[in-house]
């Protein structure tokens, strides 16, 4: 991969429309779920988890937080592009150059989804602000007067708002790398985008069965941005604890699915003449 494959991906991906108009929506509807669930907050002060879902707009029964799911459509769209368009000529389409084009997508991809990501919650807590009944009190978690009073490692304590905010940026790259490994596996934008919104409907579920199988639970920050982990309630054993932050079987869960997508990715350049 080099500086001039990465600039061709970037050129292509900011040159295209739906680019703008994906992250314009997601803009526009993360601080329209935002400004919704923060006037529906109850008078008092202002909770941690309850500022992270309004900023993060997480909406119930998704299978992820909005703005994963528009980074996702970027990199279904990131090589969607590249089926309809090749930038690789079909006399230079070795196994190298494929690959070296592929992380330079992931690279442009992972880095756009980031760029969303920050961008969506500076929109979401101005609109959440805006929208808060006057009987909140969120001087302390969304006010920057109330934020700059803190030590600079306070928000990323536990219990604080940092984790779950990072893990949200994460998260929305996550989503923009599968979106894009999954399209190119199954080469059609449309099916890609599908799959990578059905696939947290079952790995969820799963991962969490398997903590319980093993005593735990999810972290905070996972409860507080992975909506379908919710339904486990029904399942979960009052002695499950709760994992922290960096339990080894809270990352196993996490990356085995990753790792899989990533292996299937490598096997299917390895059988094709084409990227």
């Amino acid at each position: 991969m080099t500086v001039r494959v990465v600039a061709s991906e970037v050129r292509r991906l900011r040159g295209v429309r739906s680019t703008w108009v994906v992250v314009a929506g997601a803009l526009l509807v993360n601080a329209a779920v935002a400004a919704f669930t923060a006037a529906r907050l109850p008078d008092g002060e202002l909770a941690v988890p309850d500022a992270v879902r309004a900023v993060a707009a997480v909406v119930p029964f998704l299978p992820l937080p909005l703005t994963a799911l528009a980074a996702a459509v970027l990199g279904a769209l990131s090589y969607g592009n590249e089926t309809r368009w090749p930038g690789l000529p079909a006399s230079r389409v070795t196994l190298g150059r494929r690959l070296g084009a592929l992380l330079a997508k992931s690279s442009v991809v992972g880095a756009a989804a980031a760029l969303l990501a920050v961008l969506t919650l500076g929109v979401d807590a101005l609109a959440a602000w805006s929208a808060l009944p006057a009987g909140v009190d969120a001087s302390a978690v969304l006010h920057p007067s109330g934020l700059s009073s803190v030590p600079f490692a306070a928000p990323f304590a536990a219990g604080g708002p940092g984790r779950p905010l990072v893990a949200f940026v994460v998260l929305a790259v996550a989503g923009g790398w599968a979106g894009l490994l999954i399209t190119s596996l199954v080469r059609s934008a449309v099916v890609g985008i599908l799959l990578t919104g059905a696939l947290p409907a079952l790995l969820e579920p799963t991962a969490g069965l398997l903590l319980h199988r093993t005593g735990r639970n999810w972290p905070v920050w996972v409860r507080e941005l992975v909506p379908f982990q919710y339904g486990l309630d029904l399942v979960r054993d009052a002695a499950d604890r709760t994992a922290g932050a960096l339990d080894g079987v809270v990352v196993v869960a996490l990356l085995a699915p990753a790792a899989l997508l990533v292996l299937a990715a490598l096997l299917a350049q390895l059988r094709r003449r084409s990227l």
